[in-house]
């Protein structure tokens, strides 16, 4: 299967990167490119178009805001070997980075792009300079993530409509309303010469199984050695964070920050991304000014 046609009014990426493998990776940036570089990775079946809002309010407070599209996703390509384990996604990280000039980023990563966010700076992959984790920690609840899972894998066969799409999406996202209009939808899929629509995600992306216990002892180990300025965002009403994944995680990184966005499930960025965004700028403008240097630690917090 390949990944079909982007629909009309789908947006053009603003940047194309070359990651690993020669994989090609779309990506868009908001605010000047002199200003601190913060990177932002989206979760799993989501885009870089998960970030709108928020690149442009770091872009307006003057940082340089960049996402990406993470390879299988979107616009960049899927991988030919269908390689898209934990260490591809880091080394495409990197060569983003390197693409823009090797500076020292700040990274903030949802669920998916959390986990790679945290496996860079944990494993001493990247440099950062501070650390946004948002809706991910080394535990997370099964039952939570098999509906991801669920959601990702229902109708292979392909959409006959759009509307046919939202109803799918509005199931998922129960603490949302049906969107008035599909033409946002167009970013979500791809249109194969069938004439069926299917979601922008490679199928093979989501076979990509990983060992829980592996996977919770990495996440653990990195959680463990962080240095650097953190902050844990928390949907209030996610099903894949638990409170006691929150208290975990703060007992292997006791300096980290941590805010719980209420009325906001995993999806926490698009959920509420009001609350979201000023916790995130408030949290950069305490610890990584666009011009300066990580200032010490302040006390853990709570929304």
């Amino acid at each position: 299967m390949d990944a079909g046609e982007r629909l009309p009014g789908t947006p053009i990426p603003m940047h194309v990167w070359i990651g690993a493998d020669g994989v090609k990776l779309a990506g868009d940036s908001w605010g000047d490119p002199d200003g601190q570089l913060v990177v932002l990775l989206h979760g799993g079946g989501q885009t870089r178009h998960a970030w709108g809002e928020t690149g442009e309010r770091l872009g307006a407070g003057g940082y340089f805001a960049v996402a990406f599209d993470a390879r299988g996703h979107g616009d960049s390509d899927w991988c030919p070997d269908g390689n898209y384990s934990q260490n591809a996604m880091v080394s495409d990280l990197n060569c983003v980075l390197t693409a823009l000039g090797g500076r020292q980023p700040v990274l903030v990563g949802a669920s998916m792009g959390g986990c790679t966010s945290l496996v860079a700076v944990g494993e001493d992959s990247v440099d950062a300079r501070a650390l946004i984790l948002v809706d991910i920690v080394p535990h997370t609840e099964p039952a939570g993530v098999a509906r991801i899972q669920t959601f990702m894998q229902q109708m292979p066969e392909g959409f006959a409509s759009l509307d046919e799409v939202a109803d799918a999406i509005t199931r998922y996202r129960l603490q949302q309303t049906r969107p008035r209009s599909l033409d946002g939808l167009a970013k979500n899929v791809r249109l194969g010469k069938d004439g069926k629509f299917r979601w922008h995600w490679d199928p093979r992306f989501i076979g990509h199984q990983h060992d829980r216990d592996r996977r919770h002892a990495r996440l653990s180990a990195c959680a463990r050695g962080l240095t650097l300025p953190t902050l844990l965002v928390r949907g209030g009403n996610s099903d894949v964070v638990s409170e006691a994944g929150v208290e975990e995680f703060l007992g292997l990184c006791p300096r980290a920050e941590y805010v719980n966005v209420s009325e906001a499930g995993h999806m926490v960025a698009g959920d509420r991304n009001d609350v979201f965004g000023r916790a995130a700028i408030d949290f950069l403008l305490r610890h990584v000014r666009t011009g300066g240097m990580p200032d010490s630690f302040p006390a853990r917090s709570e929304q």
